[in-house]
């Protein structure tokens, strides 16, 4: 006859797993003798090793009873089904993995490939980041809606970055968005702005968009998305063109 804690030396388990074995209803707990004690038989020192050894083998507990006295065919399905779900949980365990490893390159994470690239860019480029911040938020929101527009968005995008004086005027706008409304500089680079697109109109923007609402969501919805004097900025270029 054992105490508790000799049958649990003898398992290698603790008392507290076996008190927690007790409550699950997985190990029967014999009733105290003369002087207090619990005493566990030999039945119980095999019963407890079945238990630790299925646990150990990664079965959940709820599912120990139903093993503990099945027949061997029962037993090997039972096994060979735990043996699928955990064959799943280490697919989902190393897809977790990929994605922290992900995590360590920033941006990679939330947005696809070219689009990554195509911050890489910015930030090569010198853009700042309160903007690189802004183009990946409204990228996340884009290519979550309507994943067939980003994508030719993004290769429109990545092609007019090559483009020297769209580059010009992609790092004026970023500085503009500290400057004040009424900064002198502003109808200029209105003017310059509106020239440009007259001369390269866009190949995807004019398309129907698939999910209006979050290409509207995207566009204005973002802290930092704005400042007075780029709202200014947008008043002057829907107005003649400024010269001097």
């Amino acid at each position: 006859m054992l105490t508790i804690g000799q049958l649990a030396d003898y398992a290698g388990v603790t008392t507290k797993a076996i008190r927690h074995y007790h409550e699950r209803g997985l190990l029967t707990e014999p009733d105290r003798d003369s002087s207090g004690y619990r005493r566990y038989t030999a039945a119980h020192a095999i019963t407890l090793v079945k238990i630790r050894t299925l646990a150990n083998a990664g079965v959940p507990l709820a599912r120990v009873r139903d093993l503990l006295d099945a027949g061997q065919e029962a037993l090997a399905a039972a096994i060979a089904e735990i043996d699928h779900d955990l064959e799943n949980r280490m697919a989902q365990l190393s897809r977790s993995r990929d994605q922290l490893a992900q995590l360590r390159g920033g941006d990679r994470l939330y947005v696809s490939p070219e689009v990554a690239d195509y911050l890489d860019d910015l930030r090569d480029l010198g853009v700042s980041e309160r903007a690189i911040q802004v183009e990946r938020d409204g990228w996340i929101l884009m290519q979550t809606a309507s994943p067939e527009d980003s994508a030719l968005w993004i290769a429109e995008k990545r092609e007019l970055m090559t483009d020297p004086e769209f580059r010009a005027l992609y790092l004026d706008h970023d500085a503009a968005y500290d400057w004040s409304p009424d900064d002198p500089r502003l109808p200029g680079l209105a003017d310059r702005t509106r020239d440009w697109f007259a001369e390269h109109p866009s190949r995807v923007e004019t398309r129907p968009v698939h999910n209006p609402e979050i290409a509207e969501l995207a566009a204005r919805s973002q802290p930092g998305a704005s400042s007075p004097a780029w709202e200014r900025l947008a008043q002057l270029m829907t107005r003649q063109p400024h010269r001097p």
